[in-house]
């Protein structure tokens, strides 16, 4: 209302003035020059207004998430708690004379439930919590980004205060925008202007004040922080969290099951087992797209067909509408059949789904499952990984004498495996510095591991040529074989065993 009467007012007064025979275009060229500078201060740009997550008129200041809402991170939450207690317990920790924790970094791969977590001790703490993004901070005018980190721990006592509560809690996202090493940006310092702030404004966070602040950052990528940021006394504890386990994975899938109608024969132990590198974020899109698939064939509960087809989706995309030639889907069921069958030879059971549907960017694929998560890698299970890799061109070659540009993403899984096999000492060359060996020897030495896998491939598909053919065309009818299925045709129980 007030704008609108202020612009009538103008135009009111300048029309007097030229009707009174005034030169206006001075004026005109201040009120120019000065809408620009409104501009540049309020507007899309420079001075935009740093907008702080969190920082809504309507919703609540601390957020409704607990840390039972969280799987899979048993880990990273006992540790959390561990650092939260200098919130909770604040009297007792001047009592003892500690030092608080100014901050905490939650680092790991994306969707493992870095946000859920500085939520979640936010709640826990009945803290005021504001998060913003790293790359909020940063444009190409020096001093915008220093000044919103100013902005931002201002905003958080003073909302506290507000809100009549000692501690609030600041979350940076994405924090390598903001805290990545200095002197890399040779354009600009801006940069480093906004990190510098951030460190004088942690080094000046006292644990005795009214309201007491501790800074929570996320990043998937904490080799690319600033050791500035990382010493006592500003991050103080890294907390990894990293991809849940079976165990974990099981009780994420129990949270987001939890409410939805589920068939009596869903097993969710099996599809954690199947879910093997899986985040929290995947695993909740699961159960979503597991649900979806039931809703549109009008069922009323989510049956293992559905966790199977969400799997399947979520791993490779969409269900392709463009469908191959008869000739390449025969080809392209014998590449998926060698995979599979050098997977089960090597390892019995290991074979969950082998499919000819076109997803995403696969023409076909074979689904492995494994009875246990590995954090270690042997030489044997590496090389057996190679075999199951080559499998496919084997196969190709085996039935039609030539191979196909459908094998390429598979060499570049089994060239970076036969690469960590040198790196790791595991080959003929023993424990060497990758970076010195005599390229022609390096070439040499992978040559030699994979063309010793891609023999061991042809020896299991050409003892075993009639399997190879008769799950071929099983898969070219069906267009997918489940695994205990095929296990039938080699001859294997439906655990894998003879």
């Amino acid at each position: 209302m007030l704008k609108e009467i202020g612009v009538g007012a103008s135009l009111a007064v300048a029309t007097f003035l030229v009707a009174s025979g005034y030169n206006i275009t001075p004026i005109l060229l201040l009120f120019g020059i000065g809408a620009v500078l409104y501009y540049l201060q309020l507007g899309p740009g420079v001075g935009r207004r740093f907008q702080v997550l969190g920082q809504t008129r309507h919703g609540p200041a601390v957020p409704g998430v607990s840390f039972s809402d969280i799987g899979g991170q048993e880990v990273a939450k006992r540790e959390l708690l561990e650092a939260l207690e200098f919130v909770v317990n604040a009297d007792r920790v001047k009592a003892l004379g500690i030092r608080p924790l100014r901050g905490i970094l939650l680092t790991g791969p994306p969707g493992t439930g870095k946000t859920l977590l500085a939520k979640a001790a936010a709640s826990h703490t009945g803290s005021v919590f504001l998060a913003a993004s790293g790359s909020e901070f940063v444009e190409m005018y020096a001093g915008v980004g220093a000044q919103r980190v100013r902005q931002l721990f201002g905003t958080a006592r003073t909302r506290a205060a507000h809100e009549k509560r000692g501690s609030a809690m600041i979350f940076i996202d994405e924090i390598e925008v903001l805290g990545g090493k200095r002197g890399k940006h040779t354009s600009h310092l801006e940069y480093d202007q906004t990190l510098n702030q951030l460190l004088v404004e942690m080094d000046g966070m006292n644990p005795y004040d009214d309201v007491r602040i501790l800074v929570i950052g996320a990043t998937n990528r904490a080799d690319l922080l600033d050791p500035a940021l990382l010493r006592p006394g500003r991050f103080d504890r890294v907390v990894q969290v990293n991809l849940p386990d079976r165990e974990g994975r099981l009780h994420i899938l129990g949270i987001h099951t939890r409410g939805k109608p589920l068939a009596d024969d869903v097993d969710l132990e099996e599809v954690a087992r199947d879910t093997f590198g899986f985040s929290g974020a995947h695993l909740e899109n699961l159960v979503n797209e597991a649900a979806i698939l039931a809703m549109r064939q009008g069922k009323s509960a989510i049956g293992p067909k559905e966790f199977r087809d969400a799997m399947d989706k979520v791993i490779m995309g969409e269900r392709l509408d463009h469908r191959p030639s008869r000739a390449d889907l025969e080809r392209i069921a014998f590449h998926e059949v060698g995979h599979a069958l050098a997977s089960e030879v090597l390892r019995p059971g290991s074979v969950s789904t082998i499919t000819v549907t076109s997803r995403g960017k696969a023409l076909g694929y074979t689904r492995q499952t494994q009875k246990e998560d590995l954090c270690l890698y042997t030489r044997d299970y590496l090389e057996d990984q190679l075999a199951v890799l080559l499998g496919g061109a084997v196969a190709e070659e085996v039935r039609f004498g030539t191979r196909s540009t459908g094998a390429t993403n598979d060499f570049e899984q089994a060239l970076d495996i036969a690469k960590r096999l040198v790196g790791a000492g595991m080959s003929p060359l023993g424990v060497v510095n990758v970076d010195e060996i005599p390229r022609q020897l390096y070439h040499e030495t992978m040559s030699s591991i994979l063309k010793g896998q891609e023999r061991r491939a042809r020896e299991i598909l050409e003892s075993r040529k009639g399997v190879l053919v008769e799950a071929s065309a099983a898969l070219l009818e069906n267009e997918k074989i489940d695994g205990d299925e095929f296990r039938e045709m080699l001859g294997q129980g439906p655990g894998g065993l003879t």
